[in-house]
């Protein structure tokens, strides 16, 4: 065979190999989330504060062939996490990492199927960009965290290149600003070491074009969720404090940890 036919005939077939392999990840998806979705049903005369939704986006890391390790203690009750944001693979890891509900911009609402499962995991819409309403967003996030809950938001406001930190905006952390002992302020950083580049979702590429390029790949990789400690009564004095030492916490937590520190999960 000439050489140039047995690299079509190699590419050919890894590209079938490819679409099989999303193929495979998409249907395991849909009866993961038809399962949930039943098993979500069944649990809601019992429990108040539903863990199936939690159980169902921490699923989709196996799926999409991710290993998640977590480093740090284990988050409490009423917790409020700042993260940064690389992927929409981010909540998922949080999910499994410390059972997090989210703080989500509310062009996801306007998806029915997003909006809807958004709401099973109570997911907190807010609009970033509408000043006249941080007020009535705040109320909002109290409300979430006096549910005794774990309540994530991404400060960034939109997913970066998985590498460097965009600026953290502050207006919705006025909502834990103060001396408040009962609410628990802890930044996280969310790591996937060298594939950060390759998972990372920035730029202009659409969400559902990352999905599939996550799910065609061979190979699993990590993220590392760093649940670093939490912030002191000086540093939550005011929103731009809690910005600025959750976003040096973040930025000093990279590559910092060892084999012996990892714990997958």
């Amino acid at each position: 065979m000439p050489p140039q036919s047995h690299h079509t005939s190699k590419r050919q077939s890894a590209t079938r190999s490819d679409t099989l392999r999303v193929g495979a990840r998409i249907a395991a998806t849909v009866v993961w989330l038809l399962m949930c979705l039943l098993l979500y049903t069944l649990a809601l005369p019992f429990r108040r504060a539903n863990p199936v939704p939690r159980v169902f986006l921490a699923g989709l890391l196996p799926i999409a062939g991710v290993r998640l390790v977590v480093i740090g203690e284990p988050v409490q009750a009423r917790t409020f996490l700042i993260a940064n944001h690389a992927s929409w693979l981010d909540i998922p890891a949080l999910a499994g990492a410390a059972g997090s509900a989210f703080v989500a911009h509310d062009g996801l609402a306007g998806h029915p199927v997003m909006r809807f499962l958004c709401r099973l995991n109570r997911t907190v819409f807010v609009a970033r960009h509408d000043r006249a309403s941080v007020a009535a967003q705040i109320r909002q996030v109290r409300a979430a965290l006096a549910d005794d809950g774990v309540l994530t938001v991404f400060p960034e406001g939109t997913t970066g290149d998985g590498r460097t930190l965009l600026p953290f905006k502050s207006s919705l952390l006025a909502a834990i600003a103060g001396s408040d002992t009962e609410v628990t302020v802890r930044p996280a950083r969310i790591d996937y070491g060298a594939d950060s580049g390759e998972i990372a979702w920035f730029g202009d590429e659409p969400g559902l074009a990352n999905v599939l390029r996550i799910f065609a790949r061979r190979h699993p990789f990590a993220v590392c969720v760093h649940l670093l400690p939490p912030l002191s009564a000086e540093e939550r004095a005011d929103r731009k404090s809690i910005a600025a030492a959750a976003r040096a916490a973040i930025e000093a937590a990279a590559g910092t940890e060892s084999d012996d520190q990892r714990v997958a999960l």
